[in-house]
């Protein structure tokens, strides 16, 4: 079975930093598009980030822009989130998800419909 497992999450002051981790079991995404969703409660999920299947490209939500940087390592399979100066209303379970299509790019890269892969989730709590 495929998953996705998210980790790193935790609680951070305003203004800290955060590191999240996404690798995959049961096969591999080293040439798929990967991106990052959050979920704060009683919200929508909504896009963080994404990057594509070569790691050449980047995209950001308008609110991290700035803050968080998505990358990629193969060689360790795994995909990050290095999110910076956070803010409380950063504060959302962060998910990670997968394209299933090796070497397929697309304008759809924020919306949640275009993945189909997901991780359980990682919870990120930003206050003082």
């Amino acid at each position: 079975q495929v998953q996705l497992v998210e980790s790193g999450g935790g609680l951070v002051q305003p203004g800290g930093s955060l590191k999240l981790s996404c690798a995959p079991s049961g096969r591999t995404f080293n040439n798929n598009a990967m991106a990052w969703f959050r979920q704060a409660p009683g919200k929508q999920r909504d896009f963080v980030g994404a990057i594509a299947w070569n790691g050449r490209n980047t995209y950001y939500a308008a609110s991290v822009q700035g803050r968080f940087t998505i990358s990629r390592d193969n060689a360790k399979d795994t995909t990050y989130l290095q999110m910076s100066s956070l803010k409380p209303e950063d504060t959302a379970v962060y998910y990670c998800a997968a394209n299933g299509r090796p070497f397929y790019g697309s304008s759809n890269y924020a919306s949640d419909g275009w993945y189909d892969y997901w991780g359980q989730g990682t919870q990120v709590t930003v206050s003082s």
